[in-house]
């Protein structure tokens, strides 16, 4: 089966939004065994959209068609699907019903736009959207299948899972169950990560492994395996991920939809520690990113955003005036974890750019760390990229410090 995918919204062709929704897409129908060789995006325009589907039709078997279902004017992907079919749409009461209800149990009343979000063209079919105003449209039209679904990242992303590769899999006659693990790392690049697993990436269909760069947030090392039943897919990929664990080690901070800075405070809090963090080069990254974690109030007290000279002297008591280095950053640590409290204390200073600083070169970044029993620690890294990269880089790579110096103790 060939699936493709249509994105439609002008927006799109301006580059005022990122097309990441065909992306995730395309990625959803690779893991589960499904073809896709063409990803369009078409503007906002009744004709052009009628036509791009129309022809994508021709040589593939099912489409799936992202955005154009809110309710404004120019969300035209409903009538582009009823006029390429050659049906009219019609008003569906259940699902006006079920709109209004949405408004009113935020206490608004529904605007008259939104009634266009109840029409569907003849003979199609509601995917059902628990978490948003606009249903999705499945609608089959000569052996072919259309499916829509909205733009937004998160309501598009469940219907997909729960609905649309499900149904494209029974179409295929498989009926299987595609389970996925995702085993993220930092620390070594994607070509090195290939090098340490190449034997067993080789040897493996199913589950197969991937490799997905994720930028600022490392490389992801994706297993996905095929199977009749959940269990049975589980069982496949458990001896593969205990041989990548073996071979990547401490390079793997997280699984699935676990992030660096949740790992780094369910260590903590499995010793009952409290983390203070001074922060100079990244100007409050490290704590925004930890304060967004469910809970971390009750190990984060906090940070400090000592971004000034006189500032890390005065408040965290550096006495070094060469703040690019090891004593700065010890003394940055060792100040948060005096000033608010905490057991634990970490600290990043260094220069971002463009100009270098106290005689060090853009990218010199140095890290500190307070732990209980032990010296205070600086670790020195020299990191790539632009300003706002080198930023980033700087804050993923101090929580994945800590979160090595805690296993170690462990």
């Amino acid at each position: 089966m060939k699936v493709d995918v249509l994105a439609v919204g002008t927006e799109l062709l301006l580059g005022q939004i990122v097309d990441t929704n065909s992306s995730w897409i395309g990625e959803q129908l690779a893991s589960a065994g499904i073809d896709t060789y063409e990803h369009r995006k078409i503007g906002d325009n009744l004709d052009r959209v009628v036509r791009c589907i129309e022809s994508m039709l021709e040589t593939a078997d099912a489409i799936i068609i992202c955005g154009g279902l809110g309710p404004t004017p120019d969300d035209l992907t409903r009538e582009a699907i009823a006029q390429a079919m050659g049906v009219p749409l019609e008003r569906r009461e259940e699902l006006v019903d079920w709109i209004a209800s949405l408004f009113g149990g935020r206490g608004r009343q529904m605007p008259e736009n939104n009634l266009r979000q109840a029409d569907v063209p003849v003979g199609g079919d509601v995917i059902p959207n628990p978490i948003g105003t606009a249903p999705g449209l499945k609608c089959e039209f000569n052996g072919r299948v259309i499916y829509a679904v909205p733009g937004v990242p998160y309501e598009m992303q469940r219907m997909v899972n729960e609905h649309v590769i499900p149904d494209l899999l029974e179409r295929t006659g498989e009926r299987a169950v595609i389970l996925n693990r995702s085993l993220k790392t930092w620390g070594a690049s994607e070509s090195g990560l290939a090098e340490m697993i190449a034997r067993q990436v080789d040897d493996q269909s199913n589950p197969s492994i991937a490799f997905l760069a994720r930028g600022i947030e490392g490389i992801v090392v994706r297993l996905t395996a095929k199977a009749p039943t959940l269990e049975a897919a589980a069982a496949l990929i458990a001896p593969e991920e205990a041989k990548l664990r073996s071979t990547l080690g401490d390079l793997i901070f997280a699984v699935d939809d676990e992030t660096m800075e949740e790992a780094v405070l369910s260590r903590l809090g499995a010793r009952g520690w409290t983390l203070g963090v001074a922060e100079s080069l990244t100007g409050g990254l490290v704590g925004s990113r930890i304060a967004g974690v469910p809970g971390a109030s009750a190990i984060f007290k906090g940070t400090i955003g000592a971004y000034a000279t006189e500032v890390k002297q005065s408040l965290l008591g550096v006495t070094s005036d060469e703040v690019v280095s090891a004593e700065c950053a010890r003394e940055m640590a060792e100040g948060a974890r005096r000033v608010l409290g905490s057991d634990v204390g970490i600290s990043v200073t260094g220069v971002a750019g463009p100009d270098s600083q106290d005689g060090a070169p853009v990218g010199t970044v140095w890290f500190g760390l307070a732990l209980p029993g032990l010296p205070v620690e600086a670790v020195t890294a020299r990191l790539p990229g632009d300003r706002e990269r080198i930023r980033q880089f700087s804050t993923i790579s101090l929580m994945n410090l800590l979160r090595m110096r805690l296993d170690a103790l462990a």
